[in-house]
């Protein structure tokens, strides 16, 4: 499959982070939409046709591991990236009966990218 053809959203409230992530995931040709909030992203989600998102968990309102869980009905398809600043989180037991490994949960911040990209393939081979 073409970088082209595979959809990402990307859900992170921190603009700085979201839009670097966004930008970088571009030049690799992906195509790429991104929200502020899991609220936005499950309105996304309803609409929109999407391969992976990748998601952080501390976001205002609704948890990402809630909108994980929440998307994983509407869309049980769809890959999930794990983007997060908590150092000690574990994956819960649903999360890992949806498919997360800990092999797709990154850390803030994440210095090297392109462990994006070799994830985001080795998903949606």
């Amino acid at each position: 499959m073409k970088h082209s053809e595979i959809r990402i959203l990307v859900i992170d409230d921190e603009p700085l982070i979201r839009d670097s992530l966004v930008g970088f995931l571009e030049d690799y040709e992906f195509a790429v939409s991104s929200v502020e909030s899991a609220e936005e992203a499950l309105e996304n989600l309803q609409v929109g046709l999407f391969d992976l998102a990748i998601v952080d968990l501390r976001l205002p309102g609704m948890s990402g591991e809630e909108l994980i869980k929440k998307a994983f009905v509407i869309a049980p398809e769809i890959k999930y990236v794990i983007h997060t600043g908590s150092v000690n989180y574990r994956l819960s037991d649903e999360l890992l009966e949806i498919g997360i490994k800990p092999e797709h949960v990154f850390l803030k911040p994440q210095t090297d990218l392109s462990i994006f990209i070799d994830t985001i393939q080795l998903l949606l081979k």
